[in-house]
């Protein structure tokens, strides 16, 4: 374990120095907070990813694409790559994001962002046919998420809504909505989409389950806790899933097993990684850190790649040079 300064935060990285091989990038464009307080690239070490036989892996990052910075356009050539690697090894693989999927930003504000600014980087043939996304506050300032369930069609869930679920290999993936829970034009939709998780977990026959959707229930980053969530994670922790992924904070988190109330459990709790570094202007985490909080990265965009075995799962955080930061993993419950 390695203690890294970032501004006022601690920074703790489990960081093996490695790299993949993946196309060359240019340089990438922060924010100059993000910049300043960057967590320090990953220092020696030999430790090797752990492979698992049969496994399927899934890609995912949420707040990706800006108009106005080329972040997304490298997080769009590691995916590629990503996938390429994994197309010719055999492996089943879904991209997924957690949200924010397009900002209004640039000259046009929020016309067209999707066709603008998500399009020319993440929307290619490749990542578009195995993408499942999840929304988040960015994609419903454009008339109420109109932009975003029209560019996803089918892939978006039921209209107007954004919740369904799937599986991919031994595992039950659910992708759910957060912003129902924070905008007054869905209250009516909260406990229809309650009611479904409940409904969808009961008939779930899989041992090993994941959740993915916008705004993290626990976070050290810019916005802090979204303690609405915390219903999802009620029900999810009842049910017995292992990990929850979110974005919305422009950073990597990820923090110990734990219960809805923040309580560590290694024997029941939910992990969750908090990956919102898909291309959007970074950020640097609080003075104080959320309780639990056990690796925090600043400051360099990427993408979260986990690999989901029979009953259990690795996860690593790679970015847009190709360095593997935070690589681990645990069993199902």
């Amino acid at each position: 374990m390695s203690l890294f300064s970032n501004g006022n935060a601690r920074v703790v990285s489990r960081l093996p120095a490695r790299v993949i091989s993946i196309v060359a990038f240019a340089g990438f464009a922060l924010s100059c907070d993000a910049q300043d307080r960057s967590t320090p690239l990953p220092r020696g070490g030999s430790a090797k990813e752990v492979a698992i036989a049969g496994a399927v892996v899934m890609i995912g990052a949420g707040d990706i694409a800006q108009c106005n910075n080329n972040g997304d356009e490298l997080t769009a050539v590691l995916v590629d790559s990503l996938l390429k690697a994994d197309s010719a090894a055999g492996v089943e693989n879904v991209v997924f994001t957690m949200g924010d999927n397009a900002y209004p930003s640039g000259a046009q504000g929020s016309r067209d962002t999707f066709g603008r600014c998500f399009q020319p980087s993440w929307g290619t043939k490749r990542i578009m046919d195995v993408i499942r996304p999840s929304p988040g506050n960015h994609d419903f300032e454009n008339v109420l998420g109109k932009g975003y369930y029209g560019y996803f069609g089918d892939k978006a869930g039921p209209p107007n809504k954004g919740w369904y679920s799937y599986d991919i290999g031994k595992w039950h993936i659910i992708s759910l909505n957060s912003e129902i829970l924070f905008r007054r034009e869905f209250q009516s939709l909260i406990n229809e989409q309650q009611n479904w998780l409940r409904d969808d977990l009961k008939k779930n026959s899989k041992k090993c389950t994941m959740a993915y959707w916008h705004r993290p229930l626990f976070s050290s980053g810019w916005h802090g806790e979204s303690d609405q969530t915390q219903s999802f994670w009620n029900i999810l922790y009842e049910n017995g899933a292992d990990l929850v992924v979110n974005g919305h904070e422009h950073d990597y988190e990820r923090f110990l097993p734990q219960t809805p109330i923040g309580v560590p459990d290694s024997v029941r709790g939910i992990e969750e990684i908090v990956a919102g570094t898909g291309g959007a202007e970074l950020r640097a985490f609080r003075s104080r850190l959320a309780p639990n909080s056990e690796v925090q990265i600043a400051g360099h965009n990427g993408v979260l790649k986990l690999t989901l075995g029979d009953e259990e799962y690795r996860h690593v955080f790679i970015d847009v040079q190709g360095r593997l930061w935070d690589e681990g993993g645990r069993k199902c419950h």
